[in-house]
């Protein structure tokens, strides 16, 4: 016979299922090669001991035997089983393949195999807070020129009371009771693979093994508090509809001291009622008088910018045509050159024409003909 697993242990052979669990869980926080004075190789035996002895089906082969026939017709799950032993850093695994047990979890099985392997886990920490996304409404004159703009809206801030870590250093600390000050805890399981004993972050205090003597009552012990925030962004001249604009930090404040989210302001440009737009052009209708069209051949416009250009008409123009104007439609982005301006004439007719005029189109007419 091997070692004695009821002696690695320190049980009799009639120990029961919570005894043999009860002093696995005691010897494995004592020697676990992580912690001062663990020692791995004795580590090892003690998870080939409990690997065996809480198994009912191993156990029993190995009161009779000596030791348990993993590839056994006799698996508890009904079939063939397989062993695979050594397979990193001094751990041992028995896989017993069958079902999956009532609410087992891939993800954790697999965390507690890979951590078995010598893939080392963080203790869980504070997730960052979250991000936020807000929509600001600005003119296309705004969105021409860029600006400035504050804006306010609610979120979670850091606490001032206790500046954010939810409780008061300065009162100390007491060993989690759930953990008994290691900060993790151990879960056994039985899965489809086997039985896993799994070493995760103690929930009740977040994997830190003390827990504060005073926690903040304004904030609860959240370390942030509900309220508005007050920020300015910079919105570039240019800007396009839809665009998104992040601000580092912005966003939720994490919990406990944790890092803040993000905000993301998306701009809506409100439609206006003189000019569409399309990417960094822009078009216009402009009316005009039919006689001072025929005798100037230019129009006035007026730009986005605020200011009036004179367009000139080129010869044997045509009403549905579009008269284009370089450089004076929307700044591109990143650069100084702007997009261009499309000019629609709106022929205004006379709402009456003398006789004298009308001889004088009559002129004209054979004129042009």
């Amino acid at each position: 016979m091997s070692e004695d697993y009821y002696k690695i242990l320190g049980l009799n052979r009639s120990a029961s299922e919570d005894e043999i669990k009860g002093a696995y869980r005691k010897l494995a926080h004592k020697y676990h090669p992580d912690k001062a004075g663990g020692n791995e190789a004795m580590f090892k035996k003690i998870n080939e001991a409990y690997q065996v002895l809480s198994n009912q089906e191993k156990r029993s082969q190995y009161d009779r035997f000596g030791r348990a026939f993993d590839g056994s017709a006799g698996s508890p799950h009904g079939g063939a089983g397989f062993d695979w032993r050594n397979f990193g850093n001094g751990f041992e695994f028995g896989f017993d393949l069958g079902g999956f047990g009532e609410g087992e979890n891939l993800g954790d099985i697999f965390d507690a195999f890979f951590e078995g392997m010598g893939v080392k886990r963080k203790r869980r920490t504070y997730e960052r807070g979250a991000d936020l996304e807000l929509v600001e409404e600005i003119t296309l004159e705004e969105a021409f020129h860029g600006l400035r703009k504050p804006i306010q809206f609610k979120t979670y801030l850091q606490c001032t009371e206790c500046k954010g870590l939810g409780h008061f250093p300065k009162d100390g600390f007491t060993a989690c009771s759930a953990c008994d000050g290691r900060g993790e805890i151990q879960e056994s399981r039985r899965t489809f693979f086997g039985n896993f004993t799994q070493v995760k972050a103690c929930g009740k205090c977040a994997g830190f093994g003390k827990m504060p003597n005073k926690i903040c009552s304004r904030c609860t012990s959240t370390g942030r508090v509900s309220a508005k925030r007050d920020i300015e962004i910079t919105i570039a001249s240019g800007v396009a509809d839809g665009q998104l604009i992040k601000v580092v930090g912005a966003g939720e404040s994490g919990p406990r001291g944790a890092a803040a989210g993000d905000l993301y302001v998306r701009i809506r440009v409100k439609p206006h009622d003189r000019f569409s737009r399309n990417g960094d052009d822009l078009l216009v209708k402009e009316a005009v008088n039919l006689v001072d069209l025929l005798l100037e051949r230019t129009v006035k416009v007026r730009t986005i910018a605020g200011g009036t250009i004179s367009a000139d008409v080129p010869v044997g123009f045509r009403l549905g045509e579009r008269l284009t104007v370089s450089d004076e439609g929307m700044p591109r982005l990143g650069g100084t050159s702007r997009g261009k301006l499309f000019v629609e004439l709106d022929l205004k007719m006379p709402k009456k024409v003398s006789e004298h005029a009308k001889k004088l189109l009559e002129e004209l007419k054979k004129e042009l003909d």
